[in-house]
């Protein structure tokens, strides 16, 4: 249950009813009446399949809203329609590293498994276990595409390094147990490798399944994972124009609640950093690290905005606290290790002066909504995918400002501790650079 009490500031806007909605097949609105905004993903039918285009927020009456409300927002919100990625039959292995939360795996398995992929298998990596109940979770699926895998190394990274091990297919997609994935999802990223064989990577957008306490609407403020529904690419080759900080910036590329890698590509720079993550002592970081190291190494990644998925947040002030401070040490421990390498470190001191300019736009910023000419109606824009990854402090707990920063500051040591043990265990903890790879610009 969610906390009763909250150190969230003020929320005027009332519990959001989240949705979806197609362009010409618009509906009623029906939420309970506590409701008082909604929150729609905008999809638009295509040859391939639907392809959502935007997220839209508009007002409801009583948990109400007619079908030609949702009309009318939905076609202010829509643009340009972006053509899904072609279907394709490539095996896919899903990796759910996980520990000690088998009520969200048994969510998260249910959504993988009722996806629309012919050729797809799901391993749950079970981290340093406390009990049986994930294996038992698993096991009573009696599902021949679902396995279970006990990796006695704690740690997010531990866990991927594993699926991507045992994995027997040439592309692994990752995902957290706190997301169910879209039907199309894993058939998404199938495609979008088949259509691009450069690519060594791709993510997509991650956005939120519930937004009803003020706590979830804090954190989807503050973390910004929808990064657009435009598809993207992104190579040493390419550099990004809205990105001053490119390839050192950690929100552009997505995160590791959705993203898959080529497993060739991933070994060959030798998977994720273990002294990095959830269950390592720098608490986040891993899945950043990999993107900017698979973008480092000369090759290229890709955002796919149809291969979605739904997150949920933590609805409560402590978990809200602690997933902000573990994303703050994370990004410190990052940046410590892009100070320990040579090479990206006189890399990045380039950057600086660009990156000092982009700041001053981003802090002028003060909203990340943009308006659509309806009344009550806003496209939700989120993160802008470029360099604007700060936390809206504003709409986190009371002191989650400060914890955050002493995240950042403390992160870089943590990494040079964590980096020592995970070395001295046997683990692995890849440098950010090759040294005989091309050096970043």
């Amino acid at each position: 249950m969610p906390d009763s009490r909250t150190d969230v500031p003020d929320d005027p806007t009332g519990p959001t009813w989240v949705g979806r909605t197609e362009i010409g097949h618009a509906e009623d609105v029906a939420a309970p009446a506590r409701f008082t905004s909604a929150r729609l993903l905008v999809c638009h039918p295509t040859p391939a399949g639907t392809v959502p285009v935007a997220q839209v927020e508009l007002p409801l009456a009583r948990g109400r809203a007619s079908a030609a409300e949702v009309a009318r927002a939905a076609s202010a919100a829509a643009g340009h329609v972006p053509q899904p990625p072609p279907v394709s039959a490539e095996p896919v292995t899903v990796v759910v590293a996980t520990r000690g939360r088998p009520d969200s795996v048994r969510r998260c398995v249910q959504a993988v498994l009722a996806g629309d992929h012919p050729a797809m298998t799901v391993l749950v990596v079970d981290n340093d276990p406390p009990d049986d109940r994930t294996e038992r979770v698993v096991t009573a699926f009696s599902d021949e595409r679902v396995r279970y895998v006990s990796e006695p190394r704690r740690g997010a990274s531990a866990g991927r390094n594993r699926g991507l091990s045992e994995a027997r297919t040439p592309i692994v997609a990752f995902t957290d147990d706190d997301t169910e994935p879209d039907t199309a999802w894993a058939s998404r990223i199938a495609g979008a490798f088949a259509a691009d064989p450069e690519l060594a990577g791709v993510s997509g957008p991650v956005l939120a399944a519930r937004l009803e306490t003020p706590q979830e609407r804090a954190a989807d403020l503050a973390l910004a994972w929808n990064k657009g529904f435009a598809p993207r690419r992104f190579s040493l080759a390419e550099p990004p124009d809205d990105s001053a900080v490119f390839p050192f910036s950690p929100g552009l590329f997505g995160i590791g609640a959705n993203m898959a890698v080529r497993v060739d590509a991933v070994r060959a720079l030798g998977g994720f950093d273990e002294a990095l993550g959830p269950g390592a002592r720098t608490a986040g970081g891993e899945d950043i690290e990999l993107l900017v190291r698979i973008v480092l190494d000369g090759r290229v990644l890709g955002y796919v905005p149809s291969a979605f998925v739904w997150h949920h947040h933590r609805p409560s002030d402590g978990e809200l606290r602690s997933q902000m401070r573990g994303y703050a040490l994370g990004l410190g421990a990052f940046l410590g290790k892009v100070a320990l390498d040579p090479r990206a470190r006189a890399a990045a001191v380039r950057r600086l002066p660009a990156a000092a300019a982009r700041l001053r736009h981003i802090v002028r910023r003060e909203s990340g909504d943009v308006a659509t000419g309806t009344p009550g109606v806003h496209v939700v824009t989120g993160g802008n995918g470029g360099d604007s990854g700060a936390a809206a402090a504003g709409a986190l707990p009371d002191g989650a400002g400060a914890r955050t920063l002493r995240g950042l500051v403390s992160g870089p040591l943590l990494y040079l501790r964590s980096r020592r043990r995970v070395r001295e265990d046997g683990g692995v903890a890849p440098p950010l650079t090759r040294p005989d790879g091309e050096p970043p610009g």
